[in-house]
């Protein structure tokens, strides 16, 4: 079973207001960097969409492709570039991957086709009572029992989900994650555990924690490699 990794990483992050999200450094590396980093040793070969006219960084052990105005596109245009039979879809803004995640997911699609990391919500819920409306107030509540927060990396057979985003794109149907189309079809995905580090950078707040992270997540790295 020939394995790949996906990252499109074409995003221009605008919300965080620090040009492409995936070339901004945490710990000295880059979030791209980092992710490739994890994925590599569990994969035949990690694939990355850019923005146009980015390069791949010489220290990053992947292939690259042009990435698509959207990550949706992106994706497509990855799974269009490999002849693999499995597929792991991930996020560079997830720089924190441990590789016990890696490895539950590569067993669940084994037997499901289709498996993403995820968490049970721990918070409580509320819809707001006016959603469009200036300033917002407690609504309804929503409980929490049997809700997951969806992460990445999901895990996939290729040609199934290649399948799923060809239909989806027939359609003019676009879903926050790749799982999402596949389960639009009618496909299980199973929930594999994923971490609370895996948290995904987006605003200046994830930022800063990212870089409080990351001394710690190097040394852990280091230490069981024996560095």
């Amino acid at each position: 079973m020939k394995v790949a990794a996906l990252i499109p990483a074409a995003g221009s992050g605008t919300r965080l207001g620090l040009g492409p999200k995936a070339l901004v450094k945490v710990g000295g590396r880059t979030l791209l960097a980092r992710s490739a980093a994890a994925l590599a040793p569990h994969v035949a070969e990690v694939l990355v969409a850019l923005p146009p006219g980015e390069e791949l960084p010489a220290d990053i052990p992947a292939r690259a492709v042009v990435g698509r105005a959207t990550r949706q596109a992106s994706v497509l245009a990855l799974l269009r570039a490999t002849d693999a039979d499995t597929v792991l879809i991930h996020d560079a803004a997830r720089p924190f991957l441990p590789p016990g995640v890696i490895q539950a997911l590569l067993a669940a699609v084994q037997t499901t086709g289709a498996a993403t990391a995820a968490l049970p919500v721990a918070d409580t819920l509320v819809r707001a009572a006016h959603p469009r409306a200036a300033a917002q107030h407690w609504g309804t509540l929503t409980p929490r029992e049997g809700l997951w927060a969806v992460q990445t990396p999901q895990a996939f057979r290729r040609l199934a989900l290649l399948a799923a985003h060809e239909a989806a794109l027939s359609d003019g149907y676009a879903a926050t994650d790749d799982a999402g189309l596949l389960a639009r079809l009618g496909q299980a995905v199973a929930l594999v555990p994923g971490d609370a580090r895996l948290f995904k950078v987006t605003t200046p707040g994830d930022l800063a924690l990212a870089q409080a992270l990351a001394p710690v997540w190097d040394a852990q790295i280091w230490n069981a490699e024996g560095v």
